[in-house]
């Protein structure tokens, strides 16, 4: 452990030891405070024709709790039921983006570079010169840096509930990073902006009606909204069942189908101007899904939510198990770049759909 007359920073073990009393106090009494009441009638429509469509349990963090996902026979929208409150949101979302998994996942982003000039690109053919561009969910601003070399002369800002739109802007990726809820900064931000972007959001929103609300309002008359959720329909989701990466639980709270995004754009006021399935299809199903499995089999690595940390022949068990699932892992990894990924909308797999919606 570091000291003042050693700065190397504490290794994950002693990160991990200094968290596990704060994580055991808020799992003391139970995990009822983390949900909210079950919903009967679906938050999109209001029909009360629900089925049960998935249960799983945390497979990326293997933080305790048993997670639904209802699915309305009206209108075919799926959500989290009971939906986490806001205690829960901050407990499954605490050291995934920041603390413990912030290196991790920071590296993660950044070495996307190339999808996210693939994202920015798809808008080149509706509007080539915007002036300004908010993306809101920002996380640590990488799009914008990506986006920057497709669109040189645009001002990038970033929004997001957590630091790291500060921190976008601290390391220059974003001129203007905004912190704080979408809806609630919207008035202020009325009419400002060429472009707004939702990369992988809005399925993180508690209410996603609000945050397209308030993306009209921040979008100037003539300007476009870009949107990237996860589809809901792809084959992969009934095939891999709960070992389909995009259900993410329990993070994701709604998975809402094309058509009914394109429906309610239309309602605000936006004209959809282009749809994708193909271009935003990210090659990884096969490999996550192999990678979750293994991961739930294989005894956990420490972590400050489980009671002690794990003994010395359960951590050479697990590393036992992940060798043995390396030819698996490479497998899935070449059918899902090489297979799949060239058909993925005509098999009718593709994991995400994009619209380019312009306000009118």
């Amino acid at each position: 452990m570091s000291t003042e007359d050693d700065p190397r920073p504490p290794s994950r073990d002693d990160q991990v030891a200094a968290l596990r009393p704060v994580y055991q106090a808020d799992l003391a009494d139970g995990l009822d405070r983390f949900f909210e009441p079950r919903r009967e009638s679906c938050p999109w429509c209001g029909s009360a024709r629900l089925v049960p469509r998935l249960r799983t349990r945390d497979l990326i963090q293997h933080k305790p709790g048993t997670f639904v996902l209802d699915r309305c026979e009206d209108c075919r929208h799926t959500f989290q039921n009971p939906r986490l409150s806001p205690a829960g949101l901050e407990f499954y979302y605490r050291d995934f983006y920041d603390g413990l998994g912030e290196k991790q996942l920071g590296n993660t982003f950044a070495a996307r570079t190339k999808m996210y000039e693939q994202r920015a690109r798809s808008l080149l053919a509706h509007a080539p010169a915007p002036k300004n561009w908010l993306d809101v969910g920002t996380g640590h601003g990488h799009f914008c840096e990506s986006a920057r070399t497709v669109y040189p002369d645009t001002a990038f800002d970033g929004l997001d509930f957590t630091d790291g739109a500060e921190l976008a802007e601290r390391a220059g990726r974003v001129e203007r990073g905004y912190r704080g809820s979408f809806p609630e900064l919207a008035a202020d931000l009325a009419g400002h902006y060429d472009v707004v972007s939702m990369f992988h959001y809005l399925e993180h929103s508690t209410e996603p009606e609000r945050e397209l609300a308030a993306a009209h309002t921040a979008v100037r008359p003539g300007g476009h909204l870009l949107i990237e959720v996860p589809d809901p329909d792809s084959r992969y989701s009934r095939l891999l069942g709960r070992w389909w990466l995009p259900w993410l639980q329990p993070q994701h709270l709604h998975f809402v189908p094309v058509e009914n995004l394109r429906r309610r754009l239309t309602e605000l006021g936006f004209t959809v101007v282009a749809e994708q399935h193909a271009e935003p299809h990210d090659p990884v199903d096969l490999l996550a899904g192999t990678w979750l499995a293994l991961d739930t089999v294989a005894p956990r690595d420490n972590l400050p939510w489980l009671p002690k940390p794990p003994t010395g022949s359960a951590r050479a068990l697990r590393a036992a198990v992940l060798i043995a699932g390396i030819p698996a892992l490479v497998l899935g990894t070449l059918l899902d770049r090489f297979a799949v990924k060239p058909l993925s909308h005509r098999l009718g797999v593709s994991n995400a759909y994009r619209l380019v919606a312009r306000r009118d």
